[in-house]
């Protein structure tokens, strides 16, 4: 028997009449490859741009995108986690759940097309995290701009009285008053899925997965596929991605036109969801420093980066044999990675050696 169903009711994946469809490991795989047979767009120029930049001494705490040797490969470009501050390649894939109407499935349209567009967007999100993105959500509508930014209002609003906290009564009849007034204008417009629909898939995800983002995509042509993030640590910094690309084909366009809504301008240009953590809700977001040895789970501290910005322990590299400290072993190269020791060090050579170049003299 299903639930039944309010604004301000807790929703389940299971009362949800979309139909959701996975995209796994493999099928991500050959979209990467497809999207590396094209390297004339704009998305080409920028990473271009990203190896001209070269790292400072001083990056081993900030989020940073790094390529410094070998072909224009994923295996090649390297990441800062935000979750764990490890620096790891973007060749690692992701499952995508992609939740629409029914109408979609009725015309037999594909969702990979859905992911394709805004892979380049997916890469630099799965790669800032270490954990919770292993499965991406995704749910589609063909809603217009304006009415994309009045949904992402409206969640604002929620999770910010609602979510894993007591409602005041003026919230809840503000709460209840803009849910019925989206749902007559999506309904008016003939919008699918209604919104009633999205607002139980989004706040179910939201509940069930907890993941660190959960993507509104607008198929219109005139419209913008939008980021919604859980936490303001999961945004992208606005000093590596201030020019990433906005994804309109077209060149003449202003920062306004954004096919998809990547937070180019950090925190402050990006909508974030105030999500109540602990208990029930789920742990508090810290910022860690962990061992860069993937399989290690050594943590050296649970600080913020703000806090912790002079803490850089001793430096060392895979070929010099400096003695590990309490806060661990700095590659003394590049100095943008940190071990526990140096068989964790030795370890992960293999691969940071793809990255490993000294930085610009600050």
């Amino acid at each position: 028997m299903k639930r039944h169903y309010s604004a301000l009711s807790q929703p389940t994946l299971a009362i949800s009449e979309l139909i959701c469809k996975t995209l796994d490991h493999d099928a991500t795989d050959m979209l990467i490859d497809k999207w590396l047979e094209h390297r004339n767009d704009a998305y080409w120029q920028w990473f271009q741009g990203v190896r001209e930049r070269k790292h400072a001494a001083n990056s081993l705490r900030r989020q940073v995108l790094v390529w410094n040797k070998g072909d224009f490969l994923p295996e090649n470009i390297f990441c800062r986690t935000v979750d764990t501050g490890r620096l790891i390649p973007l060749d690692r894939t992701w499952s995508t759940h992609v939740y629409h109407h029914r109408s979609m499935q009725d015309r037999k349209l594909s969702m990979m097309p859905v992911v394709f567009t805004m892979l380049p967007e997916l890469m630099m999100l799965r790669g800032m995290h270490d954990h919770g993105c292993d499965d991406v959500y995704i749910i589609v509508t063909d809603m217009k701009r304006q009415e994309m930014d009045d949904v992402t209002e409206y969640f604002k609003l929620v999770c910010r009285n609602a979510f894993g906290r007591t409602c005041k009564p003026r919230m809840e009849n503000e709460i209840q008053y803009n849910h019925m007034r989206l749902s007559h204008t999506l309904l008016k417009q003939r919008r699918t899925p209604c919104f009633p629909q999205i607002d139980i898939a989004f706040r179910a995800i939201l509940y069930e997965k907890r993941p660190p983002f959960i993507i509104l995509f607008s198929h219109q042509t005139t419209s913008y596929s939008q980021i919604l993030f859980t936490h303001p640590l999961h945004v992208p910094s606005e000093e590596i991605f201030f020019d990433f690309p906005s994804g309109c084909p077209n060149p003449c366009c202003n920062d306004d036109c954004e096919m998809i809504r990547f937070p180019r301008r950090g925190v402050e240009g990006a909508a974030v969801l105030s999500i109540k953590r602990g208990g029930r809700n789920g742990r508090k977001v810290r910022s860690r420093e962990m061992c860069n040895w993937i399989d290690c789970n050594i943590c050296f501290n649970e600080e913020t980066p703000q806090d912790a910005e002079s803490n850089e322990g001793s430096q060392s590299s895979a070929d010099s044999g400096d003695n590990p400290t309490n806060n661990g072993l700095v590659c003394s190269k590049c100095r943008l990675v940190k071990y526990c020791s140096p068989e964790h060090q030795k370890k992960d050579w293999d691969e940071h050696r793809r990255v490993c170049a000294k930085p610009i003299s600050t």
